[in-house]
């Protein structure tokens, strides 16, 4: 490995300049990844809800429909905006009273069931059904177009087309300026940190060519989530930024002793030694979460286990090119830091080692308690601010219509009208079911299909089909609409036993029931990864046990402030964080745990790890501050609560996660020594205290 590091250092200029040919093809194919904004398409595909949509989709053009509520209009203007939109590309059909009985005839003459759908005094509601899923560019095209004419009237489109028109605006609206955000946070704390006002630029050219790299090849990925896209550079540049630090320190040491390049040689030579269990160990946290049947988890774990790959390789070629490179610079501009010798800390951890041990296990029941009883959403909208036309638009069809959400019902053609009919009345029958609209329940048994206006059978009707939308009262993951969800297929299953219930309320639950069952899977996989790859890496039995054990309680305390705090998360926090912060900060507790048993080949186990804690407190402190800098500046900026809870938790994760490891997991090792001696391949045995050591810190 040295004559690859020697290899690096000699040919500096050239690595940088391939590093910059190849960023250009990376920028262009990052820019042309598609970016997914509907969470609810990762549902596994053999759920019933997901495959009542693909029914959709196949039978009906899409199972996307919106609904335009109009109030304080005429009527003739209704029917010429209804025209206008149905006339839209994306548009497949506009359904309202009105494509009953001609516009001229009095509405009181419709049934009352259908007055009471389509009207309230001065409001109209029309269903807009789209061509194409919500979130696809057709569709999307078609959300602008219709608002820019329901303008001019009080107009308001609802849906989750919608939702996702105002997630994409907002989205792009706030990416440049979080990522500017993140990387000057990361800029200050670097630059109070580390002893040069250039290495921190450095530091954040280098990694900022494996985010790069690592967005410029999604492309083999079908679509990154809007979520992996806004989280991953962050994460990648708090999770890389310690190989960074790690090779500048052992290649300032090395220094002392070599010429540069060789300095340099030996440094990636050492430094690929110290971050590859690290490495790995993140590797596997992020991976974990492929395991998810959620396939956001595979989303985001993919990308981000790519990326600290990514990340390790500029570590070892790009980063050591910089530093030689601007070398004199680096040392033209140095300074001192703001950091401690953190030598007062040491002593305390170590001379109150069984008390912080005693307290550790204090504190996990609170943290158990808290992380188990913490409130979870799962309503996406939930996730959105108030004021946007989206939301606005959904509270008033909530407040005029008394509708707060949609099923779609998917019958086969071969079920009888007349039973098809008496279906319908028991779904109406169903407690918080306002409405039923069918064919059936539209024009009753007065016409025959061959006589139903064309909008009708292109609504409702397809060759092995017929589509049937409730409007509900209750919302989406509600108590209340996950019991109305499993009546309404109990009643359909009697009539139909292939017959399909899909739309957001279904579609929510299946999400609860697979996050029930990805949140147990994920956080046991991740930790069986951890303890496996930390066990080979120490050759060791209890090590993996007890840092892995430091690593989960920071991981309890994260997860248990929303709930002392009275604060709702995000549903795919509680999946993740547990994953993504044992695998990011574990590599704090191996670069201590390494340190200590380095010293233990010269010191007795306390002056061992006095010297350890002060040795890699420096590294462990930048890396967690830069780690919490670059997170907390999107949780600060972003309005979307998906980003902006996910990375306040990821970025109070990894500051917990460096208290932990600094304070609580030294007594842990103390206490333990005699332990993981006899359960650890050549780890050294314990020394008498030595006397010269204890005599030249007390002068100090």
């Amino acid at each position: 490995m040295e004559r690859f590091g020697i290899w690096v250092a000699k040919h500096r200029v050239f690595i940088l300049i391939m590093a910059v040919i190849l960023a250009i093809p990376a920028g262009y194919s990052a820019l042309q990844t598609e970016l997914n904004y509907d969470i609810l398409t990762y549902l596994p595909q053999d759920v019933a809800s997901v495959q009542g949509q693909k029914i959709m989709d196949e039978s009906f053009g899409s199972s996307d429909s919106g609904i335009l509520v109009i109030k304080d209009a005429k009527e003739y203007r209704v029917k010429a905006l209804e025209e206008k939109i149905e006339a839209l590309e994306g548009v497949e059909s506009v359904v309202w009273a009105r494509d009953l009985v001609d516009i001229s005839v009095p509405r009181e003459i419709l049934p009352d069931e259908i007055q009471d759908l389509f009207y309230r005094d001065d409001a109209y509601m029309l269903m807009v059904n789209f061509v194409d899923s919500a979130a696809s560019d057709l569709t999307q095209e078609s959300v602008i177009k219709i608002r820019e004419i329901v303008h001019e009237e009080e107009g308001f489109l609802a849906g989750a087309s919608a939702i996702i028109r105002d997630v994409i605006d907002l989205s792009n609206d706030e990416k440049s300026l979080y990522i500017g955000l993140a990387v000057l946070l990361a800029l200050i704390i670097l630059a109070l940190t580390l002893p040069s006002t250039v290495i921190p630029i450095l530091f954040l050219l280098g990694i900022g060519f494996g985010v790069l790299f690592n967005m410029g090849t999604n492309f083999f990925l079908k679509d990154v989530s809007y979520v992996t896209s806004a989280i991953a550079g962050v994460l990648q540049l708090g999770v890389t930024m310690d190989f960074s630090i790690f090779l500048y320190h052992r290649y300032e040491e090395e220094r002392d002793f070599h010429d540069h390049e060789t300095a340099m040689g030996k440094a990636i030579s050492k430094t690929a030694v110290s971050i590859s269990g690290a490495a790995l160990t993140t590797i596997a946290g992020f991976l974990a979460l492929t395991t998810m049947q959620l396939t956001l988890g595979a989303n985001i774990g993919i990308v981000m286990a790519k990326g600290v790959f990514l990340g390790v390789i500029c570590t070892l070629t790009i980063m050591p090119a910089l530093l030689l490179v601007f070398d004199k610079v680096i040392h033209r501009f140095s300074h001192k830091t703001v950091l401690p010798s953190f030598e007062k800390i040491s002593k305390i951890v170590v001379k109150k080692h069984v008390l912080l041990m005693l307290f550790a296990i204090l504190l996990i029941v609170p943290a158990y308690y808290g992380s188990t009883h913490k409130d979870v959403y799962y309503k996406l909208d939930n996730a959105l601010p108030r004021d946007m036309e989206s939301i606005v638009a959904l509270e008033e069809m909530k407040d005029t219509f008394d509708m707060k959400s949609i099923y779609f019902l998917a019958v086969n053609n071969d079920v009888k009208d007349i039973e098809v009919q008496n279906m319908i009345n028991e779904l109406e029958n169903v407690q918080g079911i306002n409405h039923v609209l069918g064919y059936q329940s539209v024009v009753g048994q007065m016409l025959p299909k061959s006589m139903l206006p064309e909008s009708i059978l292109e609504a409702f009707i397809s060759d092995d089909f017929t589509k049937i939308i409730l409007m509900s009262q209750y919302s989406a993951a509600t108590d209340e609409a996950n019991e109305q969800t499993s009546e309404l297929a109990d009643i359909l299953k009697r009539y139909d036993e292939n017959a399909l219930l899909t739309g957001e309320v279904p579609m929510t639950k299946d999400l609860i029931e697979v996050t029930d069952r990805d949140i147990k899977v994920v956080n046991i996989v991740s930790v069986i990864l951890l303890l496996i790859i930390i066990g080979v890496t120490f050759k060791s039995l209890s090590l993996p046990i007890i840092l892995v054990t430091g690593i989960e309680l920071a991981v309890l305390i994260n997860m248990a402030v929303p709930f002392y705090f009275d604060q709702t998360i995000p549903f795919i926090a509680s999946i993740v964080i547990g994953s993504i912060q044992l695998g990011t900060t574990v590599d704090y507790a191996i670069l201590l745990t390494n340190r200590y048993k380095e010293e233990l080949e010269y010191l007795d186990k306390y002056q061992a790890m006095e010297k350890a804690i002060k040795s890699s407190a420096k590294s462990i402190v930048t890396s967690g501050l830069t780690f919490f800098g670059s997170t907390f500046a999107v949780a600060m900026v972003s309005d979307i609560d998906m980003i902006s809870s996910l990375s306040m938790m990821i970025g109070r994760g990894a500051l917990i996660s460096m208290i932990i490891i600094m304070i609580l997991l030294p007594a842990l090792l103390l206490a333990l020594t005699t332990i993981i001696s006899k359960t650890t391949l050549k780890w050294p045995k314990a020394k008498k205290n030595n006397a010269m050591f204890t005599e030249r810190n007390s002068v100090n």
